[in-house]
């Protein structure tokens, strides 16, 4: 039998053996559980009630949490023009196009979110293999396709999240750190909640939110009660 760490063990004698909790109490037996040297993450799961082999069941969109997720992302920006310089300003790590776009092919994914123009889709689209598996794809329906390249970038390098459903059904995102106030975390999960849920697929039947569990970076999972 593996042995289990000895901040593992301590943080399964705080849960007392429960692997559920209301959202309040849940968020608040994550903040007695012991914490490494570093802020955790509280990150989110959404299993949902939805066919992902079914394009009319897609879950995706963005949203700016009420109380940030207390970090900010490496936004890249596909632009030409103008629009190069008010992507740089607006914070964007790399601009640009052709060059961009080979750098990427040839292995270079130090970036959390990308951002493009609708006239640089001819040439991002040719990226879809290689960032669509990492969630990285640009959309217009979260926003990171779009004429104002500016605002998106500011947005996002903020902390805005992304919500995607990957092919389970699942829905992974930041949602704070361990270090906000319980009310500042518990805040932003029911603002991501209400967010997914005013997503629903009009073809999805039965139960949309099948269940959904609380972590932090390196700590044991909590489900929610009552969502």
């Amino acid at each position: 039998m593996r042995k289990r760490s000895k901040r593992y063990q301590e943080n399964q004698k705080v849960l007392g053996g429960r692997r559920s909790a209301p959202l309040g109490e849940a968020v608040a037996l994550l903040k007695q559980l012991k914490a490494p040297k570093f802020d955790e993450t509280v990150d989110i799961a959404v299993r949902l009630g939805i066919d992902t082999k079914k394009s009319d069941q897609i879950v995706r969109g963005a949203i700016s949490l009420p109380h940030g997720v207390g970090k900010t992302a490496r936004v890249i920006c596909f632009a030409k023009g103008d629009r190069i310089d008010v992507a740089k300003a607006a914070g964007a790590v790399e601009v640009g196009g052709e060059e961009l776009a080979k750098r990427i092919t040839d292995g270079w994914f130090d970036f959390d979110v990308v951002v493009a123009a609708p006239d640089m889709m001819g040439i991002v689209g040719r990226l879809g293999k290689v960032l669509g598996p990492q969630g990285k794809m640009p959309s217009p329906k979260n926003g990171t396709v779009t004429p104002d390249v500016g605002a998106a970038v500011r947005e996002f390098a903020a902390g805005k999240v992304q919500v995607r459903a990957d092919a389970h059904g699942i829905v992974h995102a930041p949602v704070a750190k361990r270090s906000f106030a319980p009310e500042k975390i518990v805040a932003n999960i029911e603002a991501i909640l209400g967010f997914i849920k005013s997503q629903k697929p009009a073809a999805s039947k039965g139960v949309y939110i099948q269940s959904v569990a609380l972590s932090t970076s390196m700590g044991p999972g909590l489900f929610v009660e009552g969502v």
